[in-house]
């Protein structure tokens, strides 16, 4: 710790005096707020909308209307928000990023910052890292916000334009980024205004911010068109090339030493790949294959550079390329496997010839090849928003490049309670069989005492090698991956149930909730079901918008007593489990 930081306090620290204060006076408003009935609470919505019109600035409403989604929330979820997270959410509103420790309801704190910012009807944006959790945290926190009478929408993957526009036109947005992102690249290609989908980006949140800011910043977004070259090539490079030999190295460190190991160690191999590169490469031995094969004489003649061109993918496709790892293949499709999510990218195809290189692989239809139409990467997107904040446990490490990249500043939040969570070392094994031996053993122990487990594997195809290692031994458990994935929001509800054993890939995620006893909310919609109450009324009774329909009023009404019983009922499994 240096001399200035001993003397005047660290630069976080500094930070929250300064947001002490209006954090104090959200809580002196708590006993006022307590005392409005459900309609005087709903009406301060129209009361701020009135004086930001009038020309009061949004600032000054940060107390207030603070202080009524806070009500908001305890009301309609039983969760009242603690002075830490409405510092949280002040840090949000005031275009900052809020690091915050996993568990202190994050959430929330966005609901908070979203309400707030809301107010203005110009459009929050809160970017999450995948489908699921748009989804879910648009139905959780949209309780609240329509409750205030904010309106609330979320962009899921199948959605037409109009549905997308309706989503984008209400006062908060859930979403991922690649919606978000592919979206504004649409827009950006249509003829006439009246096309567009997206209003002009206002104000963004962004869950998970290093994430996405950050790990995937340089990622480009990319919108191709149907090319008009033969696929021909493809599937005669790929018979070529599955006649060669190939080898595998750790790592290469350069160019020349890739050159002597391809020459002195690999003397028998036809192309090398290097394993962390992800890289493939013809070696002189595989060039006169090639060129006997094909009958031509020189391959690195520029008049055969397609061909080579064609080579280097084929054996990129078939040396770095796994399939139920990079991508996986389904009703005759070769889909990609997000590295980041591990979720199915429905209709994204790998550029440059790649795609077709695996399809020819796989002996799937080769489609054309595309051209590129339209691109733009995270970092350049999210750079056009008006407003911009994020949240993350883990911001502080990346806080020279926030400032540096996109002008944030970066303010960590304590938690509400002292960390008890023990982070163990990690074990290093020297087999990948003893490796998976010994987690079997661990899942095994944990089960014998109602602990329950989530494992989680880098992909599809090790989730379902230690499924296979785990059903001799008799112990009953859920698989999470992209096969799966419609099953995704109920395995996640149970996960945390007394004795549960959850084995996922990365899909479910960074930010996902589990939580310990089961969702009450997951459990009392099948009890609803159960009474036989149509899903759309149940949809209704959830959501808390405003109504007079004497049956959805009715199903509300049963919903808080089954979801008040089922919350008990988690609290005394909690208790257990611990």
């Amino acid at each position: 710790m240096s001399v200035l930081t001993t003397v005047f306090g660290s630069y976080s620290k500094r930070e929250l005096k300064k947001i002490e204060p209006i954090k104090n006076k959200v809580l002196a408003l708590e006993e006022e707020y307590k005392a409005f009935s459900d309609k005087e609470l709903k009406h301060k919505t129209v009361e701020f909308r009135e004086r930001l019109e009038s020309g009061e600035s949004l600032d000054n409403l940060v107390p207030e209307a603070l202080a009524a989604c806070r009500e908001a929330a305890d009301r309609v979820l039983r969760k009242r928000p603690y002075p830490v997270q409405i510092i949280g959410a002040i840090v949000l509103h005031q275009g900052r990023i809020a690091e915050m420790r996993t568990g202190e309801g994050k959430t929330l704190v966005a609901c908070l910052a979203s309400y707030l910012n809301g107010l203005e009807g110009k459009g929050v944006h809160v970017v999450t890292v995948n489908d699921y959790l748009a989804k879910s945290q648009s139905e959780e926190m949209g309780k609240i916000l329509r409750f205030m009478g904010l309106s609330v929408g979320v962009i899921l993957h199948d959605l037409n334009n109009n549905q997308r526009r309706e989503a984008y036109n209400s006062d908060v947005t859930y979403g991922t980024n690649n919606e978000f992102g592919f979206d504004y690249l649409r827009d950006n290609m249509v003829n006439y205004k009246a096309d567009m989908v997206q209003r002009k980006p206002n104000f963004a949140i962004v869950d998970e911010v290093d994430s996405i800011l950050i790990d995937e910043a340089r990622t480009p977004l990319i919108i191709s068109g149907r090319g008009d070259k033969s696929t021909e090539l493809y599937t005669l490079v790929d018979r070529f090339v599955k006649t060669l030999k190939g080898t595998v190295v750790r790592e290469l460190d350069n160019k020349q030493d890739q050159e002597e190991l391809i020459e002195i160690n690999h003397e028998d191999a036809d192309y090398i790949v290097d394993e962390k590169a992800k890289t493939a490469t013809i070696t002189r031995r595989g060039v006169k294959k090639a060129e006997k094969y094909f009958k031509i004489i020189n391959l690195m003649d520029s008049d055969n550079m397609t061909l080579l061109h064609h080579i280097n993918q084929a054996l990129k496709a078939h040396g770095t390329m796994q399939v139920d790892t990079d991508y996986v293949v389904k009703d005759g499709e070769v889909i990609i496997v997000d590295e980041f999510t591990g979720r199915l990218m429905q209709g994204r195809r790998y550029n440059d010839g790649l795609h077709q290189a695996i399809e020819a692989k796989e002996g799937v239809k080769v489609a054309h090849e595309s051209k590129t139409l339209a691109t733009i990467t995270f970092q350049n997107y999210f750079r056009l928003y008006k407003k911009l904040s994020g949240m993350t446990g883990t911001a502080m490490t990346e806080e020279s490049e926030f400032r540096e990249i996109y002008k944030l500043d970066v303010v960590a939040v304590p938690t509400n309670k002292p960390v008890i969570r023990i982070d163990h070392e990690d074990q290093i094994y020297r087999t990948l069989k003893g490796k998976y031996e010994q987690v079997i053993e661990q899942i095994i122990e944990c089960n014998k005492k109602g602990q329950p487990v989530l494992v989680g594997t880098v992909s599809i195809e090790k989730s379902e090698l230690l499924s296979k290692m785990l059903k001799p031994k008799g112990v009953k458990h859920t698989v999470l991956n992209a096969k799966y994935h419609e099953r995704e929001a109920e395995i996640v509800a149970q996960a945390g149930k007394l004795g549960a054993v959850t084995i996922a890939t990365n899909m479910a995620g960074r930010g996902t909730d589990i939580i310990l006893g089961g969702n009450a909310e997951f459990s009392a919609r099948a009890e609803l079901r159960k009474l036989g109450i149509d899903e759309n009324i149940i949809n209704e009774a959830v959501g808390y918008a405003d109504t007079e329909d004497e049956e959805i009023l009715k199903a509300r009404t049963e919903y808080i007593k089954l979801y008040e019983r089922f919350t008990n009922e988690v609290k005394e499994a909690a208790v257990a489990v611990c």
